[in-house]
């Protein structure tokens, strides 16, 4: 027997499952959007000013690039355990079973405690041979260690913040998640030049500032979800593990995780693939261009972000209509942006370049490298709004199938083998990479989601 759906009344509630769609993804996704951007200020403010600390600024962006894989390797983890455990909290509120939602909740906020303290010690165990091998120099290393060695100490905060906000958003209380990320980078913008420059604390203040910020922000979700604005709460009668609640928000994860992971991988192959072909400026160069698609493509994340709990709560609730309504609306959307992203990056990389550094040997290269590097940026519009609507579904093999298939399968063998093709110019054919990557991806993901987007439209009929 069903029960009539919870109210909470400590809140104006938004219906996932009735309303006009288009408006509906609009309000999830524009606070989506902004929390994305914001939270990625963290990391892209510091290297900007990194990027301009007068005579050392050009070895210190290089240095803190190559900790980028960490950084990224970081937060894999909390999307291993919270991506996959709010979208199946949203499923389980459609289908009104709100205790089972919040026990999700409580496992995914064990696991993602439990996870942070290892790889805190891990990192400050392992992590300066770790930077060498991901393509630090002699030259570099000890801005890449003063970095990370303090990064590493907030590992917990950052696990709290990004993995359970997810939870905050999945709930559709996208407004409170985007304050959620506002309040650490607010504080995290203000603090980088008292302590990088009125300190005096260069490289190591920039640290300093992130994981303050990202403390803040933990402990404004963490009173959130555990007060009475919350529809659903989290207590702790609910860590206690139980694998039968967390395996599946795992597999459900996975993508996500691997999709972040093998960034950091992939990170860690364009690093020493240029360090031997270009040397610390390629590597330099790389910390700008990925840096400015990480920023970039933050706003289709936040639209992914903003649909999932519309397309989860309905699919869960049998409305079939509306998931495939949610789903056209997100993919015009991404395409849109990305085909306009494609168009900046091939108009004004100089402008993006001087956005890091003056340093005229980076601008130099960064500007025909961005253009290679972003040359099919256009398809990723149509990668991003199937793949991760197929995580919103429940489809967790195939859309881990598909994260590998980008990735492992064919952008990092390609770094490799394409300078042996292309003898030219080998730092060309590294970038050219991903150019080619992202058409063969595309087109294999839009395939395969369309065709299981007609089985399930047919199971409804």
């Amino acid at each position: 027997m069903k029960h009539a759906p919870e109210k909470n009344p400590s809140r104006k509630e938004i219906n996932l499952g009735e309303g006009n769609v288009g408006r509906l993804l609009l309000r999830l996704a524009v606070p989506a959007i902004t929390a994305q951007v914001i939270n990625l200020l963290y990391n892209l403010v510091d290297r900007m000013y990194i990027g301009h600390l007068p005579g050392i600024g050009a070895s210190a962006l290089t240095g803190v690039g190559v900790t980028l894989p960490v950084i990224l390797a970081i937060s894999a983890f909390s999307y291993l355990f919270s991506a996959g455990g709010a979208a199946r909290a949203s499923i389980m509120m459609g289908r009104q079973k709100k205790e089972e939602a919040e026990r999700i909740m409580g496992n995914c906020a064990a696991a993602l405690i439990l996870a942070a303290l290892v790889l805190t010690a891990f990192f400050l165990i392992f992590g300066r041979d770790i930077l060498m091998l991901f393509g630090a120099s002699e030259n570099t290393i000890g801005y890449a260690w003063d970095y990370m060695k303090i990064y590493a100490l907030g590992t917990l905060f950052v696990e709290i913040a990004l993995g359970l906000n997810n939870f905050i958003n999945a709930q559709g209380y996208t407004t409170i998640g985007m304050l959620s990320v506002l309040i650490g980078a607010g504080t995290n913008i203000v603090l980088d030049p008292i302590l990088m420059y009125g300190f005096d604390m260069g490289v190591q203040g920039a640290a300093w500032a992130t994981i303050i910020s990202q403390g803040l922000s933990a402990v404004w979700i963490l009173v959130f979800l555990c007060s009475r604005r919350s529809f659903l709460k989290l207590r702790l009668r609910n860590f206690r593990i139980s694998p039968k609640i967390l395996f599946p928000c795992i597999a459900l994860g996975a993508s996500p995780f691997v999709m972040q992971f093998t960034e950091s991988i992939l990170n860690i192959c364009f690093n020493v693939s240029l360090r031997k072909y270009g040397g610390d400026t390629a590597v330099g160069v790389m910390t700008v261009l990925s840096s400015v698609m990480q920023f970039a493509l933050l706003p289709i994340t936040g639209m992914t972000q903003g649909a999932q709990p519309i397309v989860s709560y309905n699919y869960g609730a049998g409305k079939l209509d509306r998931v495939r309504q949610a789903f056209f609306s997100l993919l015009k959307c991404s395409v849109i942006y990305a085909v306009s992203l494609w168009a900046l990056t091939m108009l004004f990389p100089q402008l993006f370049m001087r956005m890091f550094t003056t340093e005229p040997s980076y601008i130099a290269m960064g500007t025909w490298a961005m253009r290679v590097y972003t040359g099919a940026i256009c398809v990723m519009g149509v990668q991003f709004a199937c793949q991760q609507t197929f995580v919103a579904l429940g489809n967790a093999h195939t859309s881990l199938g598909l994260a590998l298939l980008r990735k492992v399968v064919l952008l990092i063998p390609l770094i490799f083998i394409l300078p042996h093709i292309l003898t030219g110019n080998k730092v060309l054919a590294v970038f050219l990479a991903e150019p080619i990557t992202d058409v063969l991806a595309a087109a294999t993901t839009s395939v395969l989601f369309f065709r299981f987007m007609k089985k399930i439209m047919g199971r409804g009929k």
